[in-house]
């Protein structure tokens, strides 16, 4: 793609950059019409434009076509997580979230394994009609995206009380079980029966998710914890083949990380739901992470292919907690508005961090990009640092809470929780809600 196109591996980090800036301007403005127009209209919508615009970069032709495709999937891409995560909230309990996400975490690696095979076969298709493989590869793969998206806009529910669709007459629950369903979730989150589905957020809610103490230490995680691990990750086809490796064994040589990422994340997270535990185990995920960068930036040059392809493999297969910081931001908001805000601004704090990222690896630094991995090193050590802080405020926070709730007699308990005005009003503020740390 770099030779056909002439560009540089600084034109494709620049091009990332681009993508990830219209990525982040998308995220908020696509939270808005999730809100107002349903979960049901707007995800597919958004799998229908990205996979239009995927296909239509098979005929990029130079520096500048590339950034225009990278600019309009960036834009048409944003939001989407956010609402995925959301949506989820309505059908699962706190301590279910987080395997939850997990699975969907994992069908993006389950999805980049497929599309290495896939693309060790479509690339092999350059020359027929004159064209690159990679134009078959984005053109095949665009519109098997788009009959994905026409699937869902007949397929997705409305809500979990809304499951008819075209291809589910009958809908996926009946009255007893939505009715099980409903409860469960609502003795789980109380404040989910505080707000309609599609009532739509407001700039006080903008406000409170943007002032909550309690959220800043989860956003700033977002921005520094996945910095160590991603341009080993996004540069690992790239490296392989910097290593001596063809493409094909390079577009091989991937799938081993993606499948061990697969099963460490959701060993992490089925860990985390089950001990009802955050902070110790998304440390878990840069304790892993930090041995295999020493280990790359000390392994001399040259001549050590598969050591460094092992440590790559095992840097790149880390166990990825952005399912449980996802999961534990939700449990810790409370207002499902605000929640919705918490959800787009995390993940746009966390495209920053991939801004971030994106720019360390540098072309004068190639191919084993030491001084790339020695940012990578005292990143994460701070990341750990961060982690430990942010659950020490919590737990602070609780035992504040604690100790005025405990000065309450019974009569003034019950009077407190009954006031339903102030639960929606004050939130995760409230004395009778604790932080999951």
């Amino acid at each position: 793609l770099l030779k056909d196109l002439n560009i540089t591996s600084d034109d494709y980090n620049n091009g990332t950059t681009i993508q990830l800036i219209c990525f982040l301007a998308a995220e908020f403005p696509v939270q808005f019409l999730t809100k107002i127009y349903g979960f049901k209209r707007v995800l597919p919508t958004l799998m229908f434009l990205w996979g239009t615009v995927s296909w239509s970069q098979a005929w990029m032709h130079d520096r500048t076509t590339f950034y225009l495709s990278r600019a309009a999937l960036g834009a048409c891409e944003g939001g989407f997580i956010p609402g995925v995560i959301l949506f989820a909230t309505y059908f699962y309990k706190s301590k279910e979230l987080a395997m939850r996400l997990a699975f969907f975490w994992s069908s993006l690696n389950i999805a980049r394994d497929i599309s290495v095979l896939l693309a060790a076969g479509i690339l092999e298709m350059r020359g027929i009609e004159g064209k690159t493989g990679w134009l078959w590869l984005f053109l095949l793969e665009g519109l098997l995206t788009v009959t994905i998206a026409l699937v869902s806009f007949v397929w997705l529910p409305a809500s979990p009380t809304q499951t008819k669709t075209l291809l589910w007459r009958k809908g996926w629950f009946n009255e007893r079980e939505e009715v099980i369903m409903v409860n469960r979730i609502l003795r789980d989150d109380p404040a989910k029966g505080l707000t309609h589905i599609n009532e739509p957020a407001t700039f006080r809610d903008i406000k409170e998710a943007w002032s909550d103490p309690a959220m800043w230490g989860l956003y700033f995680i977002g921005l520094i914890a996945y910095i160590p691990a991603s341009p080993v990750q996004g540069y690992l086809t790239l490296t392989l083949k910097r290593l001596g490796f063809t493409t094909f064994n390079s577009n091989m040589l991937t799938v081993p990380s993606a499948v061990l990422q697969i099963i460490t994340m959701m060993a992490l997270a089925k860990s985390s739901d089950y001990f009802n535990e955050r902070t110790l185990h998304i440390m878990f995920g840069e304790f892993w992470i930090m041995p295999l960068l020493v280990a790359l930036l000390s392994i001399p040059d040259g001549g050590r292919e598969w050591s460094h392809f092992t440590l790559i493999t095992l840097v790149s297969g880390y166990p990825y907690f952005h399912p449980l910081v996802s999961s534990w931001i939700s449990e810790n908001t409370f207002d499902v508005k605000k929640r919705a805000i918490t959800a787009a601004t995390y993940n746009v704090i966390v495209q920053f961090g991939s801004v971030i990222s994106s720019q360390i690896y540098r072309k004068y630094d190639e191919p084993y990009y030491k001084q790339g991995n020695s940012v990578l090193i005292a990143t994460c050590a701070l990341s750990l640092v961060v982690m430990f802080l942010q659950r020490q405020m919590l737990l602070r926070l609780n035992k504040k809470k604690e100790a005025k709730w405990q000065d309450m007699d019974a009569e003034e308990k019950v009077v407190y929780q009954s006031d339903f005005v102030a639960r929606e009003k004050e939130g995760n503020k409230r004395l009778d809600f604790r932080f999951v740390v």
